[in-house]
This record gives C-alpha cells, sequence and structure tokens, in this order.
C-alpha cells in the first residue's frame, strides 16, 4: 500500500460505525522503555475524559511491553496489539487506525508527551471551525526532557496549497474527525509517511485549524536539528513529483520555499 486511499475493504469503517465523541489515541510504540511512562501518563493526565489507548507494539526488544502492561492493570480498557514482525511506524499505526473506534483519531509518538488540556481544547476548536483537522505547536526535548527549541509557531489555518512549501504539521500533534473525512490508513512510504497523508487529506478543499501554543512536547533524540534535511528535501520531491503529480517546476519553487521556512523554524 503505497496511498492513503487504497484501504483493504475487510478493515474499513462506515462514519456510523464510529464512537460519536471518542478520541482514538493511535500510539506506535518499539524500544521506548525508557519514555513510554511519561507518554502514557500525559494522556491519563487529559482534561477530556472519553479516550480510548491503542498502542501498537512493532516488536519491540527491550522493556517497552512490561512497562505497557503495568498500565493495562490499571486501565483494563487499554488496547495492546503486538505486530508478528517488525514492519516500521507506517504499519503499526495503520493497525492502530484499524482498531480505533473513535470518531476522532489522536495521534502520539511513544516519545512524545501531550500538555493536558490539548485534547479538549482541539475538539472544541474543530467543533467552533467546523473542520475535521487540527493540530498544534510544538517545542522540542532532548533524551533528558531538556529543552532544546522552544515553541515552533504555527499558523491559525492551513491548506493543500499552504502544506506544499512547509511541513509545520508535528504527527504527534494532529486530531482528525474520521465523521467527515471517512476512513484513512497512513502513506507507507519509506519516508515521509505522515507529510504524505496530510496532503491527501487536505487535498480536497479541506483546511486544518491550528493552536499556536506548544501543546506536544516532541522529543529528538539526535544530537542536531539539522540533521536528515537532505533527506526531507528528496522525500518532499518524490512526494509532490509522483504521489501529487504536480509540474517538476511548481515543486522546485516549493522547495526554495519550503528551504527558507526551514530555516526561519529552527534557527530564527
Amino acid at each position: 500500500m503505497s496511498d492513503v486511499e487504497i484501504l483493504d475493504s475487510h478493515s474499513l469503517r462506515m462514519p456510523n460505525e464510529y464512537v460519536k465523541g471518542l478520541v482514538s489515541v493511535i500510539i506506535p510504540v518499539y524500544n521506548v522503555e525508557k519514555y513510554i511512562d511519561s507518554t502514557l501518563v500525559s494522556v491519563f493526565s487529559q482534561t477530556y475524559e472519553n479516550i480510548e489507548i491503542i498502542l501498537v507494539d512493532d516488536q519491540s526488544s527491550d522493556g517497552s511491553a512490561n512497562a505497557i502492561k503495568k498500565y493495562q492493570k490499571m486501565h483494563p480498557e487499554m488496547v495492546y496489539y503486538l505486530q508478528p514482525k517488525n514492519m516500521g511506524a507506517g504499519y503499526a499505526r495503520n493497525k492502530a487506525l484499524e482498531l480505533a473506534k473513535g470518531q476522532y483519531v489522536a495521534f502520539l509518538d511513544s516519545d512524545d508527551v501531550w500538555m493536558p488540556g490539548k485534547i479538549e481544547r482541539q475538539i472544541k476548536l474543530m467543533k467552533e471551525k467546523s473542520s475535521p483537522f487540527s493540530y498544534t505547536a510544538i517545542e522540542m526535548i532532548d533524551k533528558d526532557d531538556k529543552l532544546i527549541k522552544g515553541k515552533r509557531q504555527v499558523k491559525k489555518s492551513i491548506d493543500y496549497k499552504f502544506l506544499l512549501s512547509n511541513t509545520m504539521i508535528a504527527t504527534s500533534s494532529v486530531v482528525i474527525d474520521r465523521c467527515t473525512l471517512g476512513d484513512f490508513r497512513m502513506n507507507l512510504r519509506r519516508g515521509g509517511q505522515d507529510y504524505a497523508t496530510w496532503l491527501k487529506l487536505l487535498r480536497n478543499d479541506v483546511f486544518a485549524c491550528g493552536i499556536n501554543e506548544s501543546l506536544v512536547k516532541y522529543r529528538i533524540l539526535d544530537n542536531s536539528l539539522s540533521s536528515g534535511k537532505t533527506k526531507s528535501i528528496k522525500q518532499i520531491w518524490e512526494i509532490q513529483t509522483q504521489d501529487e503529480g504536480i509540474n517538476r517546476a511548481l515543486v522546485v519553487i516549493h522547495l526554495i520555499k519550503w528551504c527558507f521556512n526551514s530555516l526561519k523554524k529552527y534557527y530564527m
């Protein structure tokens, strides 16, 4: 599967099958024994109470499973699924999406942390703005929870055109209303899965609404904020030229704008 719109018909849910108001938290798990406690506590601390947690373990080789099972004893409604083999985060998220019952899905990486009012504020904003897609600003922390970079600014709304030259939507900040956008799966390309998925979801005149407050602590586990920029450029080029079918000359313009926006985002 390389396209968010191609789904196994047996795993599809119709809008009337979702539990209205329920937020399904999608957490892919892989070797996060050190961080999964703080991640789960941040979900249990949410002021929005109608939440289910779906954890899909991509064959962790550390103590992640034991840490999760400790919480399952206190929260038996929490869903834990072990993948039959290591397949990658995209496949883990898609399995969680298949298992999720909620009208809303909220993505959370297993080493990131939410602020307590995050989900409640996003659901409220989505209803106020009649938007099926929301995101928030983030701040970056290192492996020891030390702040690397303060609030990464986000716009109050984003559409498909804007997203072509800016990748400001952080996966762990996203909440999506499936009753409006329908069932979907993450793109399973090798890199840029989340970016490719957001483009697909926003393509048909859909806009996403944002909260310009740091409601997510996004963990950086390498030593350089600039690492991976060349890889990102390659991914954006491939996604826009191949998946989106955009003219190459236009993609060059988008990439120039993206590079400028990235410099502002990380260094200004």
